[in-house]
């Protein structure tokens, strides 16, 4: 069983000081990863982020297989696994309660692990290990335009003061409502309602009753649980975590409200009542125990022509380039993946060619990760259609070799001469989706 795609020696773990200055945008997952990978390869990184204190928000969470060894190699799996370990296995239903597939979660699988958590306590490990790094974050930091000097070889920020930051490279990693996207593509990407919505509710099961009802106890009794019901087009995630002391739920449903500039609202738990009033009743049980939810509209977007500036220097990663459908469990993953490819394009350009490493870096990435994204439409699809009786294994999460065992650093290490050569010697060109007739990508869950 391959540990990953590509059984290329990795550089030693000596770092060399690159000389590459990176400002990074953004103090999320993504940007955070990429400072982190940045300074494991050698380059100076400095976090700009607009909040003034970084808070524990949001409710689960997920990193594939393919994004915790990378993660590993930082030194944090045992932090993490203590606060974001799932189920072994996924119990898929049809609406009725019927049973329709017993998925298998073995961990480790394809040589790493995944973790599943609360985004607060997974974020907050980031940000320690960051800091051991001596990575410096600049909180209160809000950027509101972006720059690039091509006779000086140089990118940067305003913020909100008027002050002035400049570097080599400036990463974008500010989320889907990132001010650099109008920058590198040259016009406004404006979102479209996708027809659905999610609401999601995050609570401690045993505060709420979740424990002391029959309905809804096999949740807890026996430790974590991961269900899933389809059909009808929704589908209702129940997960629990912690030994079964904290309740996450997941309700895809359709929603064709149009919104215009905010699309997180709060929501009222008697609506997700009616639309699991026909369902299994173990459904609304575990609904009636939420104290409250958030109703998420998902809004897609066409994929962008690029994530590369015209002069090069100014790139977007994770949300701010490709957003991910929520079925993908991919979005945080494919985040990761960019800020450790990029981190490694850099180091191999050099900071005499940091315009090669970037527009290698999005030739590396462009069609993986579009590839990524599909998966969650299919998968939305899937179950959306299931009916009562159905089974099988084609109802499972899919988690492919091609995905899952993929090597980001070492894909990143043997693919860069050959796609860096194909640029200097033919010229940059756009990345292309060839063979797609429509495409859509989806606003990440908070």
């Amino acid at each position: 069983m391959a540990e990953h795609q590509d059984q290329v020696p990795l550089p030693s773990n000596g770092v060399h000081d690159t000389g590459i200055d990176v400002i990074i945008v953004g103090a999320g997952f993504g940007g955070i990863a990429c400072a982190i990978e940045c300074k494991r390869k050698g380059h100076r990184v400095m976090i700009l982020e607009k909040v003034h204190q970084l808070k524990q928000l949001g409710d689960m969470l997920s990193f594939g297989i393919n994004a915790g060894r990378i993660m590993a190699r930082w030194g944090i799996h045992e932090k993490l696994w203590s606060i974001s370990r799932l189920a072994g296995e996924l119990q898929i239903h049809d609406y009725l309660g019927g049973l329709i597939q017993v998925q298998k979660l073995p961990l480790p699988l394809f040589g790493a692990y995944s973790y599943s958590g609360h985004r607060g306590l997974i974020h907050d490990i980031f940000i320690e290990h960051a800091k051991s790094l001596g990575i410096e974050t600049r909180t209160g930091h809000q950027v509101v335009e972006y720059w690039e000097d091509e006779a000086s070889g140089k990118a940067g920020v305003k913020i909100q003061t008027g002050e002035t930051f400049d570097a080599d490279v400036v990463v974008a990693a500010d989320g889907i409502k990132s001010l650099a996207r109008k920058y590198v593509i040259g016009y406004q990407d404006n979102p479209k309602p996708s027809g659905y919505a999610i609401y999601r509710a995050w609570f401690d099961a045993e505060e709420h009753g979740v424990t002391k009802d029959p309905m809804t106890d096999f949740m807890t009794i026996d430790g974590d649980q991961f269900q899933v019901w389809t059909g009808k087009d929704m589908h209702f995630i129940a997960v629990s975590t912690g030994g079964g002391k904290t309740m996450c739920l997941l309700i895809t449903h359709k929603d064709n409200t149009a919104v215009d500039g905010e699309w997180s609202f709060t929501g009222k738990i008697e609506d997700i009542l009616d639309l699991v009033k026909d369902w299994d009743p173990r459904c609304a049980a575990l609904v009636s125990k939420a104290p409250s939810c958030i109703d998420w509209k998902l809004l897609v977007h066409d994929p962008l022509p690029t994530w590369v500036s015209k002069s090069g220097r100014v790139v977007l990663i994770g949300d701010a380039a490709h957003p991910f459908l929520p079925s993908s469990v991919q979005g945080a993953s494919q985040a990761i993946e960019d800020a450790t490819t990029l981190a490694i394009t850099l180091k191999l350009a050099g900071k005499d060619n940091v315009v090669l490493g970037t527009r290698t870096w999005e030739s590396i990435r462009y069609r993986r990760v579009r590839d990524a994204q599909l998966i969650g439409e299919t998968t939305r699809d899937k179950w959306h259609g299931a009916k009562a009786g159905d089974s099988g294994k084609s109802f499972e999460l899919p988690m492919p070799e091609w995905l899952m065992a993929f090597d980001a650093e070492a894909h990143a290490y043997a693919t860069y001469d050959g796609i860096a050569r194909s640029i200097v010697e033919d010229g940059y060109h756009p990345p292309t989706l060839s063979g797609e007739k429509s495409t859509e990508e989806v606003k990440e869950t908070p």
